[in-house]
């Protein structure tokens, strides 16, 4: 974390243009996130039940994130992404198909999904701590979430999955670029 804000971009309307992009990137990803359990949960419901009740329950913390920034969109009236289907059919793919290579590919996909996020909240917070405190504490709480997350997975075997480096790093790649999309469409 900085010690000091970031300044505010320059322009009339920059911080209320920025307020929308970041808005949009995280409704975003709290979609994408809530699919993306919903992947791997329809892979292991009908063999490993109590392995998909594990991801039904971190799918209804994201459901959760979600709603909030449903609320924020409407209250801030910022129009969501314009890729919303495509986030979805995306994440429910990225996460069936993880957990169809197993279940610790699926523990790493969402590794790599919770360390992306992780960073890009951290500097959201640093970027709104002065500007818009109420919204860096929230999203300050959906880090911490997605902290735990990326803990259970790690704990769960992440880092065994079949060719974890590639995955990971093809993951995180995937979700930085979806980041820089969903801020802008």
């Amino acid at each position: 974390m900085t010690e000091r804000p970031i300044p505010p971009r320059p322009g009339k309307g920059a911080p209320q243009a920025r307020l929308a992009e970041i808005l949009r990137v995280d409704h975003a990803g709290e979609l994408a996130a809530v699919h993306i359990y919903r992947g791997q949960r329809a892979v292991f419901q009908a063999g490993r039940p109590a392995l998909a009740e594990r991801f039904k329950a971190m799918e209804a913390g994201e459901a959760d994130h979600l709603a909030a920034f449903d609320r924020l969109l409407n209250q801030r009236r910022v129009r969501p992404s314009l890729l919303a289907p495509l986030w979805r059919t995306a994440a429910f793919a990225l996460g069936a198909g993880t957990a169809l290579i197993g279940e610790k590919a699926a523990h790493a996909c969402t590794e790599a999904v919770e360390q992306v996020i992780e960073e890009h909240y951290a500097g959201q917070i640093d970027e709104l701590r002065v500007a818009e405190p109420a919204l860096a504490a929230d999203l300050s709480g959906f880090r911490d979430d997605e902290i735990a997350h990326r803990a259970a997975a790690i704990d769960a075997g992440a880092r065994e999955a079949p060719g974890y480096g590639l995955l990971s790093a093809v993951i995180r790649a995937g979700c930085r670029a979806a980041i820089k999309i969903a801020e802008k469409v």
